[in-house]
């Protein structure tokens, strides 16, 4: 371009097009928006400046671009017009926004009722909303405008198969297989139609039809040669298809042949690939192989800012918070890191500080609006602080989560039986059904055992974990739902067509929550239960499961629940892994007596820190252990080291310890005479599991949910006189306690058999008191 000429719109736009074809995106926006700054800019200007925000993923300013076009002076020609409207829906799509992309849609197919792309692309979007007939019927239109294009073909193929109608997907399958019978590279195309079919079979949990396609796709290649680690294809293409497989063998339970495959994998080169595979390494419980992998990524793309993110993620998320922040800020150096105040919210909450967490995560919510996750996060980590008033924290949940609930149904939308003695339809809505999950914990032996003539069980699984665990809960159900990418409004949909009755949610606001499903009500009846130790604050959450110590009547207002109380406590511990009760010899009774701790980090807030000094110091002698996956980072150990010291206790009384299997966590209770319950969070399972292992709990009870567990697990545990009502009063406790060691040494060599007689440690009668609670929040909504 001539710089001493006034460039006209039609040469800007040409610049810009010539610039976009080489890769300068962004230069090529700036021709655009040049042209559109002339008087009189064409169509055109404003078409290929969206088409350029588009590729930048700029999805609303694209869209602005796209929609300002529509909306020039007629005539617009029809094939710009068409083009825009087909690029407004792609943008709405990407925005979330289903109903305004479908109205696009429908204006692209007004002017071309032919247009495969739209059709096919309406077809998605329908699926996404759960309009299965719609869906269907988009998918044929595509099909009937384009024969020869098989992406019609096996995209209708696989709607018909999420409706099980078998037959019919069946031959549209062998349709677009026969689309590419002609083709010169009709073999990669079929590799690559049945690799597709896999994922979608297996992201609908259909893991043995999953396995079939993909075994389909590896047919398509020759055999490999000894030097030729990838036949017919690139090293990295090679390892999607070993990933997939290995993700296929893990759902089937296949473990050793799954690592196999994720082995194979490992030989990939690409950025995206490697991440990939540490991806599912991570969720699959591989934490080390997938920090190997991630490594590997950065010193083969050491200038890539997304992989020093993605193992500065894996480090965080392994409790390695130094190595954290050190990869973060490698990443920060390279490129802008949109996500980074997020992680750093994280790491400061894991690192015990939740006054720094909660401020991040409000401050994000508060940029992203009522419907962000950071509104979750930020709801978590009031859990955490100890500068917040119980009436605060309710409050904060209620005004957050107010916004969830607009346009939600009523309870009366649903056309249940209102009968209050027939067999009912559960559903539970959770990601957590593996390894040591909490959830997975208490909720196991209660599916064992959950009446199946009174009730009938349904799983919606939303989660990306699975183990053996996984595969055993499914097991004990009547149906299980992979849901895991379904949108809210498919997944409600699915959840009235199964007419549950009453829908539990087992997250909370923990991660891969579906707060905004319950806000807007997917059945009659709602309630939260196991996955969040408090109010939720979601609108239309009708009940929460609790205990009349959690939660006493007094403390009603506190709740955007009603309460349904279980007669003796709100979990029941009934392992079903055998954990041997440990030895405990009489020079147990003769040792420095050792306090300890075996909860996560977040718990150990600047209040329990500073009491549990006040113990030390009360206990002139004691040690203190802290175990937790923090601990195997030497930062942490410094930090916490540190803090004590500053508190007035000897590093030498000190004993820290990280992670190890369940089975040895378990063991190390031998070590811990008396286990200190963190304020204002009390351990949940790690109280339980101390109290399994014969090491009693002394515990703080505060004002919530959350800092009254400890109190409930003691007084059901027949143990009232652990249970502290003040600061002095557990310091006081800790002393008395710690003073009788006879006494203590015989609480704990009979404390299993004690817990064994109480009626919260019988799962049997827990279960049908579960079930009669079930019953009398049905029942509520009967009369």
């Amino acid at each position: 371009m001539n710089p001493t000429a006034a460039p006209d719109a039609t040469a800007w736009l040409h610049q810009g097009a010539t610039l976009r074809q080489q890769g300068h995106t962004e230069q090529a926006l700036s021709c655009y928006e040049q042209a559109l700054s002339l008087p009189d800019a064409p169509p055109a200007a404003w078409f290929n400046a969206g088409n350029a925000l588009f590729d930048l993923g700029r999805w609303a300013a694209a869209r602005q671009r796209f929609e300002s076009c529509l909306a020039l002076p007629p005539p617009l020609p029809a094939e710009l017009s068409e083009a825009a409207h087909l690029q407004a829906a792609r943008c709405a799509v990407k925005q979330g926004e289903l109903g305004a992309a479908r109205v696009h849609f429908a204006a692209v197919l007004r002017l071309n009722p032919q247009q495969f792309s739209a059709w096919l692309e309406a077809g998605h979007v329908c699926r996404t909303q759960g309009a299965t007939e719609q869906m269907i019927g988009a998918y044929q239109h595509a099909t009937a405008a384009a024969p020869q294009r098989w992406e019609g073909h096996l995209a209708l193929a696989r709607g018909l198969e999420d409706l099980a109608r078998w037959d019919e997907a069946a031959a549209s399958y062998h349709r677009a297989l026969l689309c590419t019978d002609t083709a010169a590279d009709g073999p990669r195309l079929r590799l690559r139609q049945h690799h597709q079919m896999a994922r979608w079979r297996l992201e609908r949990g259909d893991a043995a039809r999953a396995l079939e396609a993909l075994r389909a796709a590896l047919a398509c290649l020759p055999p490999p040669r000894p030097d030729d680690a990838a036949p017919a294809l690139g090293l990295n293409e090679w390892a999607e298809l070993h990933i997939d497989l290995g993700e296929i063998l893990i759902r089937l339970g296949l473990t050793d042949e799954a690592h196999r495959a994720l082995e194979q994998a490992s030989q990939a080169t690409a950025e995206t690939t490697l991440s990939r595979l540490a991806e599912l390494a991570f969720r699959s419980n591989l934490w080390q192989e997938a920090q190997a992998v991630l490594r590997r990524n950065v010193t083969l793309h050491p200038d890539s800012a997304t992989a020093h993110w993605n193992l500065a993620h894996a480090l965080a998320e392994s409790w390695q918070m130094e190595d954290a922040l050190a990869e973060l800020a490698r990443a920060e150096a390279l490129a802008p890191m949109p996500g980074a105040r997020s992680m750093r919210a994280s790491i400061a909450g894991r690192m015990g500080d939740a006054a720094t967490a909660l401020q991040l995560y409000r401050e994000l919510a508060a940029e992203e609006g009522p419907r962000s996750k950071m509104v979750s996060s930020a709801a978590m980590s009031t859990l955490y602080c100890d500068h917040l008033h119980p009436a605060e924290v309710a409050a904060l949940h209620r005004t957050w989560f107010a916004p969830l609930g607009e346009g939600a149904r009523s309870p009366a939308a649903f056309a249940n039986p209102r009968q209050p003695e027939r067999r009912l339809r559960l559903g539970l809505v959770t990601a957590d059904f593996h390894h040591q999950h909490p959830v997975n914990i208490f909720m196991q032996p209660v599916l064992r055992r959950l009446d199946r003539q009174q009730f009938e069980c349904v799983v919606y699984f939303v989660g990306v974990s699975y183990d053996e665990q996984t595969h055993l809960a499914k097991q004990r159900v009547d149906r299980w739902v992979e849901c895991t990418t379904w949108s809210d409004a498919l997944l409600a949909q699915r959840i009235e067509a199964d007419g549950i009755d009453v829908l539990l949610d087992l997250a909370g606001h923990t991660s891969h929550q579906r707060m905004a499903l319950f806000a807007r009500r997917a059945a009659p009846v709602q309630a939260t239960f196991l996955g969040y130790p408090g109010s939720t604050g979601v609108p239309n959450m009708d009940w929460i499961v609790a205990d009349a110590v959690v939660a006493p009547p007094e403390h009603a207002p506190l709740y955007s629940e009603r309460i349904a109380r279980l007669p003796h406590a709100v979990f029941c511990f009934a392992p079903e892994a055998d954990y041997p009760f440990p030895t405990l010899p009489d020079a147990h009774a003769t040792r420095p007596l050792t306090f300890g701790s075996f909860n996560n980090v977040p718990k150990l807030t600047p209040h329990t820190l500073g009491l549990w000094a006040q113990v030390l110091h009360a206990v002139p002698g004691s040690r203190l252990l802290l175990k937790a996956p923090s601990f195997k980072d030497p930062g942490a150990v410094r930090r916490f080291s540190e803090a004590f010291q500053r508190l007035g206790i000897a590093p030498q009384r000190l004993l820290f310890r990280g992670p190890t299997g369940l089975a040895d966590m378990m063991a190390e209770y031998a070590d811990v005479d008396i286990a200190l319950d963190p304020t204002p969070y009390n351990g949940g399972t790690t109280t339980l599991q101390a109290l399994w292992m014969g090491t009693p709990v002394l515990t703080r009870c505060g004002h919530t949910f959350v800092s009254r567990m400890g109190a409930s697990f003691m007084q059901a545990a027949g143990l009232p006189d652990w249970v502290a009502h003040s600061d002095a009063d557990y310091v006081a406790i800790a002393q008395r306690m710690a003073a009788d060691r006879p006494g203590l040494l015989a609480l704990r060599r009979g404390l299993r058999q004690r817990l064994l007689a109480r009626p919260a440690w019988d799962i049997d009668r827990y279960t049908a008191d579960f079930g009669a609670l079930l019953r009398h929040i049905w029942g509520a909504a009967c009369t």
